[in-house]
């Protein structure tokens, strides 16, 4: 699948052709959520706009009220009359013409988790659809009603919500337990008027926000994690083809990074197709160990090493299902406006974005050269 934009923001071009996972990655402001909001506008927009007239949006037909919308207040310019364009799959979308009606009884294929995902808890509750502004991005307050769906309706009357075995592989809770929680449980506090998700044993219960950073970031994509990955038989979650998971490493430790990505693996091996942005070295470094091992014919069981993971046979089934799958890397230069594709992540390259993997490996690279020099110039002054 393939998507084209021109024109769009601080996007003069974007050509953009998915993998199974594909990974967005440049600087702040370059484009990355506009990007990934237009797929799901794409993919979703009869679902979106029935969404918004159901919790009283009224954009009345025009494109730019939809945009402020849709994007966020302030956000009505990024589309330029006679400028801008759209394409899925090849065809150009006549945006416009298609805001000006509402689509009825479209479902919705892809799944959405923001940067903005901490906003979804208020208190240590999910908040509703209504309890956002219009002018507040859409995706915040979908994600955050599909939280409240999830711990009001599915887990009902249960109050323990991790660990639970029937959600997550146990391999993965061990690790999170470890990595995240540090033995603390993630609960529903129903002693007081108001329910809330509290860490902690029954007795002593951590509020919201006495929790670390980390956990308040975590906890969000944690359900989230929840909701793509049903109880059931079912691989994945009704009509979701798609998910889209926005820097996936705010306020985590690298090693709860590690837990995500094998995390996020799992959900390319159920037959997601998964899109990221990230600012984290790490999600590429692990991108570039996937293709060497690929390439070189490695085994689940070194996949498995690279995150410090369990080899079990659950474990060993899902890498050998990944090794089998395509990642695709984008670099958005802030300097041009354009994407390009850096997925051969070759260190060595002369593309924009190529050679510093997008700007995530240029740190390390200054630091590591700086040390040599000194220590070069060190041992030839030490030489007799």
């Amino acid at each position: 699948m393939r998507l084209q934009l021109k024109n769009i923001g601080q996007i003069s071009e974007a050509d953009i052709r998915f993998g199974d996972l594909t990974v967005f990655v440049g600087p702040q402001a370059t484009g990355k959520s506009i990007a990934l909001e237009f797929l799901k506008l794409v993919l979703d927009l009869g679902h979106v706009q029935e969404e918004m007239t159901r919790y009283g949006i009224d954009w009345s037909g025009e494109l730019p009220r939809f945009f402020d919308a849709y994007f966020g207040e302030g956000m009505s310019g990024l589309w330029r009359q006679g400028e801008s364009k759209v394409s899925w799959a090849g065809r150009t979308i006549d945006l416009p013409r298609l805001i000006g009606r509402v689509r009825k009884n479209k479902v919705e294929s892809a799944f959405y988790i923001p940067a903005q995902r901490v906003l979804a808890l208020r208190n240590g509750w999910p908040r509703p659809f209504s309890d956002y502004s219009p002018g507040d991005p859409f995706v915040v307050a979908e994600f955050s009603e599909k939280l409240r769906v999830l711990v009001e309706r599915e887990f009902g009357a249960q109050e323990a919500l991790f660990p639970q075995p029937r959600r997550l592989r146990q391999e993965f809770q061990d690790m999170l337990q470890r990595n995240v929680f540090r033995g603390f449980d993630l609960r529903i506090d129903r002693s007081r008027p108001q329910k809330r998700l509290v860490l902690g044993p029954e007795n002593h219960p951590l509020p919201f926000m006495a929790w670390s950073a980390g956990q308040r970031e975590f906890v969000p994509l944690l359900l989230g994690f929840f909701w793509l990955m049903p109880p059931s038989k079912a691989k994945t979650r009704d009509t979701i083809e798609w998910v889209v998971l926005e820097e996936l490493e705010m306020g985590l430790h690298p090693r709860a990074i590690e837990v995500l990505l094998l995390m996020t693996m799992e959900l390319v091996s159920r037959g997601y197709r998964v899109c990221l942005s990230s600012h984290s070295p790490q999600v590429l470094e692990a991108l570039w160990a996937l293709q060497r091992l690929i390439a070189y014919r490695g085994s689940p069981q070194a996949l498995l090493g690279v995150f410090e993971a369990p080899n079990t046979t659950p474990l060993r089934k899902l890498a050998e299902t990944v090794m089998t799958k395509r990642a695709k890397v984008y670099y958005f230069d802030p300097a041009t406006g354009t994407t390009t594709d850096i997925s051969k992540l070759d260190v060595d390259s002369e593309e924009a974005g190529g050679d510093g993997w997008g700007g995530l490996s240029e740190f390390s690279g200054r630091v590591n050269s700086a040390v040599a020099r000194v220590v070069a110039n060190s041992r030839r002054r030490a030489e007799p």
